[in-house]
């Protein structure tokens, strides 16, 4: 059987976009995979928001996203890509992030260039750390997974926001040629810059489309044309459930029987009882 990592190779390797929406946990993931989606991508902000109630400002550790990752890929069988924000510490933190991380059966990793405690791309008060620190960090990933670590590396920068367009075009010339396999530029401003950042090297780029963002948020058809390989929703399923229960919850306060519930044999269904049952008879009657 062929791993996840390889998985995501092939699906890298094909030439159509792949539109990806973001997980938060077990059961989001398994959504996306049973709606034909050819995989996703653990967002630390949703994880945060979703276990913790907590904003993606560097509050939650790694240990609790290492945990939600092993939750995720265990529930699914199509590739996860997982958010490892700064690294959670030096240089030797991000190795072990890279290699815990494929451990827990992701297949690719991003490592990105802020200061810890890092913070949402798209929300004020980011900071950079210094280039050459930024290209350290992305080496010891790559060296991570040049050591055996079976986990592709997407890398990516903040410096759009903080420094500029060019240095964070520069940033991303060194990460490809550091050895990294995805590169994410995040929040440009405009298709242009978007083009640009297409067209500055080589290799699979990811769009990541934030509702309400900084980004211009492009149907992936155009996102194909500009040169980008992942067309990312980050946080969609939350602001799709986020008002779901909202008003769920308003009816019963008003007394009122909740329109629009899902039937609890479609749950049952999703979480797995029927293979539960099947399993449960087969052990039944075996001898």
């Amino acid at each position: 059987m062929k791993s996840s990592t390889q998985h995501l190779r092939e699906l890298l390797a094909d030439p159509s976009i792949i539109t990806m929406p973001c997980c938060y946990d077990a059961l989001s993931a398994k959504m996306i995979e049973r709606a034909g989606f050819p995989l996703t991508f653990m967002s630390g902000f949703a994880v945060s928001a979703a276990r913790l109630a907590l904003p993606d400002t560097g509050l939650i550790s790694f240990g609790e996203m290492l945990d939600q990752a092993r939750t995720i890929t265990r529930a699914v069988t199509f590739p996860v890509i997982g958010d490892g924000d700064t690294g959670y510490g030096n240089v030797l933190n991000v190795k072990r992030t890279v290699k815990e991380y494929a451990g827990a059966g992701l297949a690719c990793v991003m490592i990105e260039d802020q200061v810890a405690p890092k913070r949402c791309g798209h929300t004020r008060g980011k900071e950079v750390v210094g280039f050459d620190d930024a290209c350290r960090r992305l080496q010891a990933a790559v060296d991570a997974r040049e050591e055996g670590a079976d986990i592709l590396i997407m890398a990516r920068t903040d410096a759009r926001a903080t420094d500029g367009l060019d240095e964070a075009i520069r940033r991303i010339k060194a990460f490809r040629a550091i050895g990294a396999d995805i590169l994410f530029m995040e929040a440009p401003e405009s298709e242009e810059e978007m083009h640009a950042f297409c067209n500055c090297t080589d290799g699979p780029k990811m769009a990541n489309m934030l509702e309400h963002g900084k980004t211009p948020i492009l149907p992936p058809a155009r996102l194909e044309e500009i040169g980008f390989k992942i067309a990312a929703y980050p946080l969609t399923l939350l602001l799709a459930i986020l008002p779901a229960i909202e008003q769920t919850l308003a009816a019963l306060q008003r007394g009122e029987i909740p329109d629009g519930l899902t039937d609890f044999d479609h749950l049952k269904d999703v979480v797995g009882f029927p293979l539960y049952y099947q399993e449960e008879e087969r052990y039944r009657h075996s001898k």
